[in-house]
């Protein structure tokens, strides 16, 4: 099976009830093809001269695919704009900037490839299973890109105070995203750490090198220099050890609720994550994962006041593991930066699913799915794909006497972006 070999294979289209009206913010659709939304918003702000506190939008959407999303610019040019790779095109005026909070839904369109005759039978079962019973609602892989080859935390280590250790992990360590300049100047951190007006001469300019030029003339301020990390940056990695823990917490609790032969575990940048086998055409589920269709979780952090007391065994665990405790998820410093609050749904069933089969036109002999649905905001058509892709969902067979019906509705935070989108921008300013 073969996901995104060409990027019209992932079609994301972002839906809202914002509609023109008046204001002092420009509304504009950005519609997007092999690019990703910083790479995309960086564009517009070079072409138009603009500062980036100007242009706020919703979410990221996939580099690897093409995309529509909105996007607003306070007092932002009333007229559209094309490049290679993206069209701005101008909509008319908003009375505030748009935010994630305007989004309702994303809708997609996705082709999986290169399925033999043999697996149409096994797919379609899984299809027909995703589309009524539904996945776990799990952040998938791409909410961690900030995550190098230690599997470290950057969130983690900024709870604890470690300054330079949390500096390091943004600034230098090896990621898997990296690429060729980015490898080699991340390399150049690693190897020449602490030489700081060193590494001021041979870094390129970028937000990296900023943060250096800070620390030349304050060697171990580390605890400023991570203020001085752009506060999109910070967002990421803070929501990224929010959404490590959060999944941790629900696998575990899986664990705790169903027996080894009834779950399976899938790979993840969280470590194994377990998940449950539901029935197959019928969408028949046994009781225990009815409970956990209907469970809500919190966004673990210290600011969180309202826990079920049953769940928290589990959670207190895995932040032990970390070296930590319930109190010490929050920042001491800067004060522009937080844990998100509220609860996202342990269940996720996709709105209007459906499949068709095709041959597949890059594969000879070979077959295609394609496939539409929409998931609330924060959600990953990925998980979907990975229940498609995973023999999760076709034993045992329940009794037909626990049958019941599923909750819908999860509610969850932006997409993550990959470290090299972010650290090799333009240089914002020298720090002397």
């Amino acid at each position: 099976m073969k996901l995104k070999s060409q990027p019209d294979d992932f079609q994301v289209e972002e839906l809202t009830s914002v509609r023109p009206s008046r204001g002092p913010f420009a509304f504009y659709r950005l519609e997007k093809r092999g690019i990703g939304t910083p790479e995309a918003v960086s564009a517009i702000l070079r072409d138009w001269n603009l500062p980036r506190n100007s242009l706020s939008y919703g979410g990221l959407k996939d580099r690897h695919a093409v995309t529509s999303q909105y996007l607003s610019i306070h007092k932002g040019p009333s007229l559209s704009h094309e490049d290679r790779s993206y069209r701005l095109q101008y909509l008319g005026q908003i009375p505030h900037p748009y935010h994630a909070r305007d989004i309702q839904a994303n809708r997609f369109q996705i082709c999986l490839r290169n399925l033999s005759p043999e697996e149409n039978k096994a797919i379609e079962r899984r299809c027909e299973s995703v589309g009524s019973v539904g996945v776990v609602n799990y952040f998938d892989d791409q909410r961690f890109g900030s995550i190098g080859y230690s599997g470290d935390l950057i969130g983690a280590s900024w709870c604890k105070g470690d300054y330079e250790r949390t500096l390091f992990l943004a600034m230098a360590e090896e990621n898997p995203h990296d690429r060729g300049r980015e490898r080699e100047q991340k390399e150049l951190m690693r190897k020449h750490w602490g030489e700081w007006i060193h590494l001021k001469q041979v870094l390129d300019r970028s937000h990296r090198r900023s943060v250096v030029t800070y620390l030349c003339d304050h060697p171990t301020d580390f605890k400023r220099a991570v203020a001085l990390i752009r506060q999109d940056m910070r967002s990421i990695y803070l929501a990224a050890f929010q959404s490590w823990v959060w999944n941790r917490w629900l696998s575990a609790l899986i664990d705790e609720s169903l027996a080894s032969d009834s779950r399976i575990s899938i790979p993840s940048k969280c470590g194994p994550l377990s998940i449950p086998c539901v029935a197959g055409p019928s969408g028949s589920i046994p009781s225990s994962v009815r409970e956990l269709q209907r469970m809500e979780l919190p966004l673990p952090s210290a600011r969180q006041k309202d826990w079920d007391p049953a769940t928290l065994p589990s959670l207190d665990k895995i932040l032990a593991e970390l070296g930590m405790e319930r109190r010490e998820m929050r920042l001491k410093y800067p004060r522009d930066t937080f844990f998100s609050k509220g609860t996202r749904q342990a269940w996720l069933r996709p709105v209007g699913f459906q499949s068709k089969w095709e041959n597949d036109e890059l594969n000879n002999r070979k077959l295609a799915v394609r496939l539409a649905f929409e998931l609330p905001k924060g959600c990953y058509a990925t998980m979907v794909v990975r229940a498609i892709a995973t023999d999760q969902m076709s034993v045992p067979d329940w009794d037909e006497s626990e049958n019941d019906s599923e909750e819908e509705s999860p509610n969850g935070v932006s997409q993550e972006m990959s470290p090299e989108e972010v650290n090799s921008e333009s240089e914002p300013s020298d720090h002397s």
